[in-house]
């Protein structure tokens, strides 16, 4: 998700519309979209798209999306799944990205940042118990 994060918002500095941190296009679950041109690579060849994307109140709520379309949301779901059963963050990214973006880089670029000291430092940090130290 953070390395999506980033990819797709340059680091958070530039989310489409007001709050869309991932990039996430628009369907049928949305209530608020935004329309913006976009730089695509179709059959290897550059092109240049106005595509309507989600629009979301904050950042809270794009990343609660963002969630639900990698775990639940087709075609990810299965990806998703695989991932559960054997957690090869190489293999999901990958799965994902091929479906998720025209980039044929793309892929390579989310593992960079997902392989990325700082990232791998944060997420141990975020997803390990809290010792709490009380004085004597």
């Amino acid at each position: 998700m953070i390395a999506q994060w980033a990819v797709e918002s340059a680091w958070g500095t530039k989310p489409v519309g007001h709050a869309n941190y991932f990039g996430i296009k628009k369907a049928d679950r949305h209530t608020k979209c935004c329309t913006v041109t976009t730089h695509e690579i179709i059959n290897g060849k550059p092109v240049v798209e106005n595509l309507e994307f989600a629009d979301y109140d904050s950042l809270e709520d794009s990343c609660r999306d963002f969630a639900w379309l990698i775990t639940c949301g087709a075609p990810y779901h299965t990806a998703w799944a695989r991932y559960q059963q054997d957690h090869d963050l190489q293999a999901l990214i990958t799965a994902v990205a091929h479906l998720y973006a025209t980039d044929p880089a793309y892929a390579r670029l989310v593992s960079a940042i997902a392989r990325q000291s700082n990232v791998v430092q944060a997420i141990a940090e975020a997803t390990s118990p809290v010792v709490v130290h009380r004085a004597v």
